[in-house]
């Protein structure tokens, strides 16, 4: 049973027949693997190989980069052909740089050590190897997992909550994960838990996933404090705020934090590259993904390396039956759209989905009819309308007064609204613009600091070359005094 309901959202048509029933698989690999340094929330990975090094699977190759980041290791061995900037298609949109590895087909592995009891080896440690291991949040947000982990260390994190909801449409690799691989996920689960102290962990699934419910409550019947809680199917019931209102009661204050209120929340399938980690010694290399969409003629969910190209992907899923209208890495919600197959696998896509025209139309938009549809759908409370005129009239600070911090993009707004208005790309681009302007006002605060010092240091060298001729002159002048003494004392005498 769950605990509460949060308000608002929507119940899209699922689409999880096409692939919830298949088990995960392997296909062969890519020729060739492009793997991004900025697949992380941060600063992008600093690269320590160059071209022409041959790099075994799971070797390092690229360093975090300063502040928030974390490294990225190379998904099998080959030879490193480039490191260049990426296209749009790799980043999406974002300026990124990307290691490009031709394979050798040999999956040659980098020596790696593993733990046999991690439950004797200090928090700490199990941090930092786990920030070693390149692991960042695998249902979305791309979040490095360690930074998580620390920041939560320092507060008293009462429940883990292992989000298992997958509540996109399309998406069913945490099923499958939480189906076929239930000891291992929990296994991670125990092990994030001993990191942060928390005293209890809860698996929150969507309650339309039976037998992942089924599978995980088998591999958690052994500890007392693990508990699996099915949750109502309602989408976002993935989000962090929603589903910790649902397995809790307790709502996460508006800017603040779930830490704030007791929890720490963690996707399935960063639980299960957590115990990867560490009981293996494996970095984060790979993932699984969801294939599907009606333009893909065999869905598949997949074990992939990162930075396989989508391409590849879709070919051995048979192809696409018609040209695809949209390719959107992730779920149909909140995934980013895509300019074409060339992009590739990164750490946070849990979905690769093609989909027909009859799948995504996109009807004309037309004048609001005031008919507040959105603002009953948004799961935040939020005035979506509202936000979206400001947006458009390029009052960004409008915007924020009607809750634009506290909007999480989920899309139900312009799921419900009849008027086809793309309010989340208006909420996209306020808070891209936003996101501009602070750069910049860093930048201008950045240079004015310099400019200051600058000013300052001119002061304080003016001030020195001043005092320095001024001591000169009293030098002088003493000097002078000084032999005027000893003229007149001799004249005396």
């Amino acid at each position: 049973m769950w605990f509460s309901a949060f308000r608002g959202g929507v119940h899209p048509d699922s689409f999880k027949e096409l692939s919830s029933e298949l088990p995960i698989k392997t296909i062969p690999l890519a020729n060739e693997l492009q793997v991004s340094l900025r697949q992380h929330a941060g600063s992008e990975a600093v690269p320590i190989v160059k071209v022409g090094d041959r790099v075994l699977k799971g070797q390092l190759i690229a360093k975090a980069g300063d502040g928030l980041s974390a490294p990225v290791h190379a998904p099998t061995s080959g030879t490193v052909a480039s490191i260049q900037p990426a296209t749009a298609a790799h980043a999406s949109g974002m300026k990124n740089t990307v290691v490009v590895i031709t394979v050798d087909g040999q999956d040659e592995p980098a020596p790696s050590i593993a733990m046999m009891d991690p439950f004797t080896v200090d928090r700490q440690t199990l941090a930092a190897t786990i920030a070693q291991a390149g692991i960042v949040g695998m249902g979305g947000a791309a979040f490095p997992a360690a930074v998580k982990l620390s920041s939560a260390t320092k507060h008293h994190i009462e429940t883990l909550i292992i989000n298992g909801g997958e509540c996109e449409p399309y998406l069913t690799a945490d099923d499958r994960l939480m189906r076929e691989r239930a000891d291992t996920v929990i296994s991670g689960a125990r092990l994030i838990q001993y990191v942060v102290d928390a005293k209890r962990v809860a698996v929150a699934i969507e309650d339309n996933k039976p037998e992942a419910i089924a599978a995980m409550e088998a591999a958690a019947s052994g500890f007392a404090d693990v508990d699996i809680k099915p949750v109502p199917t309602r989408y976002p019931m993935g989000s962090a705020k929603q589903m910790i209102q649902v397995v809790t009661g307790k709502e996460v204050p508006a800017g603040g934090r779930s830490s704030d209120v007791g929890v720490l929340m963690h996707n399935a399938a960063t639980a299960y590259a957590i115990a990867r980690a560490i009981y293996k010694g494996e970095p984060l290399i790979s993932r699984i993904v969801t294939v599907s969409g009606a333009a893909i003629k065999t869905p598949q969910n997949i074990e992939a390396p990162i930075g396989t190209p989508i391409a590849h992907l879709i070919q051995h899923c048979g192809g696409t039956s018609e040209p695809p209208a949209r390719i959107i890495l992730g779920g149909p919600m909140m995934g980013m759209i895509m300019p074409n197959t060339d992009v590739t696998l990164n750490k946070g896509a849990a979905g690769v989905l093609a989909l027909t025209s009859k799948e995504f139309s996109q009807p004309s938009e037309s004048a609001c009819i005031r008919c507040a549809r959105c603002v009953d759908a948004c799961p935040m409370g939020l005035v979506p309308l509202e936000m979206a005129n400001h947006a458009r009239a390029q009052d960004f600070d409008g915007a924020d007064d009607f809750g634009l911090k506290d909007c999480i993009l989920c899309g139900s707004c312009a799921y419900v609204c009849p008027s086809h208005i793309p309010l989340v790309h208006y909420f996209q681009y306020a808070k891209g613009e936003q996101s501009l302007r602070k750069a910049s006002n860093r930048r201008s605060d950045y240079t004015r600091d310099l400019a200051e010092a600058k000013r300052l240091r001119k002061e304080r060298e003016a001030e020195a070359k001043a005092a320095a001729k001024a001591a000169k002159a009293a030098k002088r002048k003493k000097a002078a005094t000084n032999k005027a003494k000893r003229s007149v004392a001799e004249s005396e005498s």
